[in-house]
């Protein structure tokens, strides 16, 4: 059985999207991430993104991009498998994989209002926060202390069956 998401858009049609949406004064947040194991952090982090506004956009990783930000043994599920779980959570309101190591491009096309990062960041350390003032977007840190993280599951894993 092959599963889709209506969710799941290219940059493009992406970009046609928010621009109407923007017309109807909605407010825009985009949150992106790996996404590799979905955990209960993940969950924190795009609920709490989704506060913020009223479209939620989530950026994936690409599988090429996963593998050169964490490694030769990532990703652990494709980036197929990664989109359609987070396109599933009923909070997310649209999903775009990417395969740059940063989300500038993707800042540059749809100008959100909010770029959301979760606890792991601060503002000064997001990659893109610079670049996303000059755009006039706001970068937001959301979510709860660490405690939860694919790297940590990947362990316990490890240790409990080898």
């Amino acid at each position: 059985m092959e599963l889709t998401s209506t969710k799941i858009k290219s940059l493009s049609s992406l970009k046609d999207i928010v621009k109407n949406l923007k017309k109807e004064e909605k407010t825009i947040v985009l949150a992106n991430g790996a996404f590799d194991l979905l955990h209960y952090g993940h969950i924190v982090y795009l609920k709490k993104a989704k506060e913020l506004g009223d479209i939620l956009i989530v950026a994936i990783n690409s599988d090429s991009s996963v593998k050169k930000l964490k490694g030769e043994n990532r990703p652990i599920m494709n980036e197929k498998e990664r989109s359609l779980l987070v396109a599933s959570i009923n909070i997310v309101d649209y999903v775009v994989i990417f395969e740059e190591d940063t989300v500038k491009n993707i800042l540059k096309e749809l100008k959100p209002h909010f770029h959301v990062k979760g606890p792991d960041y601060t503002v000064e350390t997001v990659a893109e926060s610079k670049f996303s003032a000059s755009l006039g977007i706001r970068t937001i840190i959301v979510g709860e202390k660490k405690e939860h993280s694919t790297t940590d599951i990947i362990k316990k894993i490890e240790e409990l069956y080898g």
